[in-house]
């Protein structure tokens, strides 16, 4: 089944899933695998933290395994982020956002997990600055973005219909295949079954996380566009910086020149 007749929202989740298919690609293109890796950890010791070791009552926990083992993270290295969790004493982070504009109006979500929000807020505000960006207020641009759920599943030996069939009858939005991989668009409130529906059908996913996706994306020429990505992957390089999410449109023009 053509992903355009999964439901009457195609026209623009099919946007949506081009927008977190290009994403994906970008990460998997990045060299800073050490950037990828450390991001993990900080989510398995936060997800420790918050609701304890135990994979199986823990589903944040769940979640950020399953993106470590997605990533070709070793199992030493998982093991150790639990145990760091584990700890009393540890170092405790706190979850923060902020939002604001680049140049052009386009709109920036910025989650971070920090042990020191002064120092995030103070690395955020100065590439805001150095871009003439400007950061807003909390709160001010969520309803620029939808949470949606995002899992990428390697197509390996599965039937496209059948797995297509089986995805939209677990609540899929939106289903794409690109370069041999699924990528399956959920609501927010579909995220937990739809993972627990690939964990019966014995799929262990690529990578599975909540993305804020954009509701409306909005095209510059190739100039500014790379302008803003720079801006965007400066923000991406910070190491308190977890995810930032834009609605920069992703032309084939702008990806190519990525």
């Amino acid at each position: 089944m053509h992903p355009h007749f999964l439901n009457q929202n195609l026209t623009d989740m099919s946007g949506h899933n081009k927008w977190s298919t290009i994403k994906r690609k970008k990460g998997a293109n990045d060299a800073k695998r050490s950037k990828i890796f450390s991001r993990i950890i900080k989510e398995i010791t936060v997800a420790v933290k918050e609701s304890g070791p135990d994979p199986d009552s823990n589903p944040r926990l769940r979640m950020a395994i399953a993106n470590a083992k997605g990533n070709s993270m070793p199992k030493d290295n998982i093991d150790r982020a639990i145990n760091k969790g584990k700890e009393k004493d540890g170092t405790s982070f706190a979850e923060v956002t902020y939002e604001g504009y680049a140049p052009h109006g386009i709109a920036l979500f910025i989650e971070c997990t920090t042990d020191n929000t002064q120092r995030t807020v103070s690395n955020i505000r100065s590439i805001f600055n150095k871009y003439g960006g400007s950061l807003g207020t909390n709160g001010s641009l969520s309803f620029l973005f939808d949470r949606k759920g995002i899992f990428v599943v390697p197509k390996g030996t599965l039937d496209q219909d059948e797995f297509e069939m089986a995805m939209i009858e677990a609540g899929a939005e939106d289903i794409e295949l690109d370069d041999d991989k699924f990528t399956i668009t959920t609501s927010m409130t579909d995220f937990g079954p739809m993972a627990n529906t690939l964990e019966k059908m014995g799929i262990e996913p690529e990578s599975e996380e909540l993305q804020r996706i954009p509701n409306d994306t909005k095209t510059l020429d190739l100039e500014p566009a790379l302008k803003v990505m720079k801006m965007v992957e400066l923000f991406e390089e910070d190491d308190d910086v977890q995810n930032v999410f834009h609605n920069l449109e992703m032309t084939d023009e702008l990806a190519n020149a990525l």
